[in-house]
């Protein structure tokens, strides 16, 4: 029987990032790092539209994972939920939004929505309170972590052996270090408040990935120090020498900044 728990990247790359998730219940996105516009076309090309989505859950104010959120609640009256470090962080950068849309979503915590429970976790990063999200819709969960240093314990009970999992694959070490980018920059990808690397992120899965994961989407990739095939490269070959069955007990996918991956059940 077909899901009615589904998923779908809308965008996800150090250029902007959006996620988009449906129950019977409830259409949310997790960010909304691209413009308004840019937000509503990648809608449409899963045949889904905004005017449906009644949430927007925010993991941290960089704007990569900002740029729509302002546009997005003041056109479509949509709920915004973040921490209070990040509203206080984000407010100044989004713009006007009615009072009755701020939602106050603190760390470590859940939230009941009807047939979703949300909860948040806290995460490695320079930002000013980051937290990411695990969804959890008729005993099948959808759990994300991009945008760490490293994956802590808290992060890793969030992941463990969820259906579905977005997971980072920021940069090729090599690329990064060789790559044009000031080394102030690059200490601070590298270091415990950055992003996960390609290799960072397979060790991080090899962690949680137990007999209920399907599904794998490689995210926030950097266009100026990965590419899509070495990613996956190297995430499937560090999971193929731990005896992870990779392309058969769970499948590997690809993200993109410039298309979104399919509406898929999780």
């Amino acid at each position: 029987m077909a899901s009615d728990f589904k998923v779908s990247m809308l965008a996800s790359s150090s250029s902007g990032n959006v996620t988009y998730l449906e129950t019977p219940e409830h259409k949310i996105l997790v960010d909304a790092g691209l413009s308004g516009k840019k937000i509503a076309d990648r809608m449409a090309q899963i045949d889904r539209s905004l005017n449906d989505v009644d949430a927007i859950f925010v993991t941290h104010e960089h704007a990569d994972h900002i740029a729509g959120v302002g546009v997005l609640a003041r056109k479509y009256g949509l709920d915004v939920y973040a921490n209070e470090q990040t509203w206080v962080a984000m407010a100044p950068k989004i713009g006007k939004v009615n009072p009755e849309q701020v939602h106050v979503f603190e760390p470590n915590q859940t939230k009941l929505m009807g047939d979703l429970d949300v909860e948040s976790f806290s995460v490695s990063h320079d930002a000013a309170d980051p937290q990411f999200y695990a969804f959890h819709h008729d005993n099948k969960t959808f759990a994300m972590l991009t945008d760490t240093g490293y994956m802590n314990d808290r992060s890793r009970s969030m992941l463990k052996n969820a259906n579905t999992i977005l997971m980072e694959a920021n940069h090729d070490y090599e690329m990064l270090r060789m790559g044009s980018y000031a080394w102030p920059l690059k200490q601070r990808i590298l270091g415990d408040k950055g992003h996960l690397s390609n290799e960072d992120g397979a060790l991080a899965l090899a962690d949680v990935l137990g007999n209920q994961t399907k599904q794998v989407f490689l995210g926030h990739l950097s266009p100026e120090n990965n590419e899509k095939t070495l990613a996956h490269l190297t995430v499937s070959d560090v999971l193929t020498r731990k005896d992870l069955g990779v392309d058969h007990d769970f499948f590997l996918h690809d993200t993109s900044a410039s298309e979104p991956t399919r509406l898929q059940g999780i």
